[in-house]
């Protein structure tokens, strides 16, 4: 059977963000066509001769300046009728950077670039709140069995910043002590010799997360679950 196409293949990106107690999401402003003026998700065409992995890449870098060490695929998304330009399935990513480390810098498709409160988004173009809403679940799912938090988190971080970090996403209270206990108790979290002033409290210890630890012992085995009540 002869088989006719006419489909083109694009990637989407949720990149979030997670600065003082607040979780962001990225989003550029279209500077050509139907959505001109509109904020959309970072993303585009995939190239001929490109890796969907590159291609999202590009995009970021281009349309934002952003680099992002964390970044996985989320879902495909081809409902026939998502976008006004003709037949185009996107395979959506989502990625967790440190906003601290970035200047955005808008280019090529984009005209802006910006990050945006997760409770405050503006109208976006294309079913890209519906991509929105499912990385919003993928993420605070993982939350509770792979490390994904501290790659919104500076390199060094009082432990309070875990802790909050966690709530935030969670949208819920979390026992201090026994998430402190617990995550603790993995081996990955490492105590630096440095101190913070946290707020009118005392100066607090800053920690830092060994990757490579963690590395070690998936190869063993292990298995990070974190059950919060």
């Amino acid at each position: 059977m002869q088989v006719q196409q006419n489909i083109k293949l694009a990637v989407d990106a949720v990149v979030f963000g997670y600065q003082t107690n607040h979780l962001y999401i990225l989003l550029v402003k279209q500077r050509y066509g139907i959505n001109k003026n509109k904020w959309v998700l970072p993303g585009g065409f995939v190239l001929d001769k490109e890796s969907l992995d590159d291609a999202v890449a590009r995009e970021l870098q281009e349309e934002a300046g952003l680099s992002v060490n964390y970044l996985e695929q989320l879902y495909t998304f081809g409902d026939v009728h998502r976008d006004k330009r003709g037949r185009v399935v996107s395979v959506a990513y989502f990625g967790l950077v440190d906003p601290n480390k970035f200047n955005l810098q808008a280019d090529t498709d984009a005209s802006e670039a910006q990050w945006f409160l997760l409770g405050e988004l503006p109208t976006v173009g294309y079913d890209h709140q519906d991509i929105i809403s499912l990385a919003e679940k993928r993420l605070s799912a993982k939350l509770h069995y792979q490390p994904i938090g501290f790659d919104l988190l500076p390199k060094e971080f009082p432990f309070s910043d875990l802790e909050h970090l966690y709530k935030t996403i969670l949208g819920k209270e979390i026992d201090r002590r026994n998430f402190r206990k617990k995550m603790l108790s993995f081996g990955i979290l490492e105590e630096t010799n440095k101190i913070k002033k946290v707020g009118s409290g005392r100066p607090a210890k800053l920690f830092s997360f060994n990757n490579q630890k963690y590395q070690e012992l998936l190869k063993g085995g292990f298995l990070f679950e974190i059950k919060l009540v």
